[in-house]
């Protein structure tokens, strides 16, 4: 462990935009993809919207992989990885509303202890998350919204009353993403979570290219992370997964630090994370 002074590195934008059916939300993604990569050539769509993605195909020569169902997290991931290894600077995951309700679904139709079965779907949608968090792309993930409600009391009765829109997905998910934009029917964006600060409290706005070079600009804005930061994040792994992911997002050192890597993969399949106190069971 080691204090020192905060500092903003370099980042990738992982954000999200959420809002009911015809908001825009496929298409202001793709606009604010324009803002972020170095082409068209550099963005992919993870459509699982049956095709809706190629319906802007006049806006540039962007990347499509059409995702049919089961639309299980495990799915998502290796959706991601393709986009990555093919050289994508900029992911839509247009909607992860679907990973969700599979998710939904699949508990449903479990026997058993409710709260147990969720014990093993959790670990799930946890490493989907992550995959996310982790990428070494920007990653925009679209998001639906329906009409929410409470009951209320009245005249002795509990009747429902309308209370705002509610994102389909997980309880909290918007706390996961650097920034998130709540879109209406009028295409019009606010942002209700800025890690940022470039949006927040801001009238609401329609999304553009110029809004992507904005997140571009904050996301490079920061300073560079060093070789012997990575090295010590190195060492801090505690799975093989983890250590994967590091690899994967600091390609510009996998060379230097190609021994140390190994290494600790070494490590680690010697000395299981479990007898560190950390826990690798997902089931």
């Amino acid at each position: 462990m080691k204090l020192q002074t905060a500092q903003r590195k370099r980042a990738k934008i992982k954000m999200g935009l959420q809002g009911p059916s015809g908001s825009g939300k496929t298409y202001s993604a793709l606009l604010i993809a324009t803002g972020l990569p170095s082409g068209w050539d550099r963005v992919a769509v993870i459509d699982t919207e049956n095709h809706s993605a190629e319906l802007y195909s006049h806006l540039g020569d962007y990347k499509v992989l059409n995702l049919s169902a089961p639309y299980a997290p495990e799915r998502y991931i290796s959706a991601i990885e393709i986009c990555e290894q093919a050289g994508m600077e900029v992911i839509i995951l247009d909607s992860v509303t679907h990973e969700w309700e599979n998710l939904i679904d699949t508990h449903a139709s479990m026997s058993g202890n409710s709260f147990t079965n969720w014990s093993k779907i959790t670990p799930r949608r946890n490493a989907f998350i992550q995959r996310i968090l982790q990428s070494t792309c920007h990653i925009i993930c679209t998001v639906r919204t329906k009409q929410d409600y409470t009951l209320v009391e009245r005249n002795g009765r509990m009747i429902p009353e309308k209370v705002g829109l509610k994102s389909v997905q997980r309880d909290g998910l918007e706390y996961e993403f650097t920034l998130t934009f709540d879109l209406d029917i009028k295409n019009n964006a606010t942002a209700s979570k800025d890690r940022t600060g470039l949006f927040y409290g801001k009238p609401e706005q329609r999304l553009s290219t110029e809004t992507g070079k904005l997140i571009k600009d904050w996301c490079e804005g920061g300073s560079v992370t060093s070789v012997d930061e990575v090295s010590e994040r190195i060492g801090a792994c505690h799975t093989i997964e983890e250590l994967l992911s590091l690899y994967k997002m600091f390609p510009q050192y996998q060379e230097v630090l190609n021994t140390e890597f190994k290494q600790r993969k070494r490590e680690l399949v010697i000395t299981p994370p479990s007898s560190n106190g950390v826990s690798t069971d997902h089931n």
